[in-house]
């Protein structure tokens, strides 16, 4: 596969692309999982991952959500979410966008920080900011994807990948631990450990707002001003994290939504497209 320009890119997009999606893992950077895909129609519903999120636009508009900012992102735009950060996102235009996205996890940046230094890395990696336009460098993440799929050698691929993500870092990332946010409101933390601690099972409203020693309409308010989510959607989002989890380790579809507190698995498959782009079945074979 040749590389091309991000505005050759955009010239190339199709003027009615249909929706398709390309998903697996890597072996060579600690099975981290890896996608193409574009999206027409398909709408992201607020999630979060437990990995980090990083990927560029190829072609076409792309609407996202996250910390409460709405943006549009196109080529050249660079997405670089840290673990836990709630984001959404949407066609931005109706001939839809195409884009590559890896998900690796902390354990895999501190390791390339490690060995781009030659020291040891204190604290936790992060970035400042999560949408971003950095042609240059969105560039060469796309160039970097393709050598991961396209027949390049693996020493080409690997030195290819480890060198942007090392770019990256060093252009956008922080080296300091994030401290806890301390102006974090007590009952707002505490309802959130509840549904950390009772995910998969059944949550009243009333019975949550008892946790966190607020009314309900207080604690629907305070927590999605704090956290960018519902009480009800970051439940879901918990369920859908731990559902990649046992699907990644061979559980069934029927085990998996049955142990997530799914009602039953097409309700699964409807929540984990919405939030993952692809269905469990094609995410567990893959």
């Amino acid at each position: 596969m040749h590389n091309v320009s991000q505005e050759q890119a955009t010239i190339a997009m199709p003027t009615r692309p249909s929706e398709r999606t390309r998903f697996w893992r890597d072996r060579r950077f600690r099975h981290m999982e890896c996608m193409e895909a574009t999206f027409v129609t398909h709408e992201f519903a607020p999630h979060s991952h437990d990995t980090f999120s990083i990927g560029a636009i190829e072609a076409g508009r792309q609407v996202a959500m996250i910390r409460g900012e709405r943006e549009h992102t196109g080529p050249g735009a660079l997405y670089l979410i840290n673990p836990g950060e709630t984001h959404d996102g949407q066609p931005g235009t109706e001939t839809g966008y195409r884009y590559r996205m890896i998900y690796p996890d902390a354990g895999l940046f501190t390791e390339i920080l490690e060995e781009a230094t030659g020291r040891a890395f204190h604290g936790s990696p992060s970035f400042s900011r999560q949408l971003l336009t950095d042609p240059h460098l969105a560039d060469a993440f796309i160039r970097a994807h393709r050598k991961l799929d396209d027949g390049s050698s693996e020493l080409e691929s690997e030195e290819s990948m480890y060198s942007v993500l090392s770019a990256m870092f060093a252009r956008h990332g922080s080296a300091i631990i994030v401290p806890r946010d301390l102006s974090e409101p007590v009952g707002v933390r505490r309802a959130r450990d509840y549904i950390d601690a009772h995910f998969s099972e059944e949550i009243g409203l009333e019975a949550l707002a008892r946790q966190a020693g607020l009314s309900r309409a207080h604690l629907i308010r305070a927590f999605r001003k704090h956290y960018f989510i519902t009480p009800h959607a970051y439940q879901t989002d918990l369920r859908i994290r731990h559902a990649r989890h046992l699907l990644r380790i061979g559980t069934s579809l029927a085990d998996a939504a049955a142990g997530c507190g799914f009602a039953d698995q097409a309700h699964l498959t409807r929540h984990f497209k919405a939030r993952v782009g692809l269905t469990p079945g094609q995410f567990r074979q893959s």
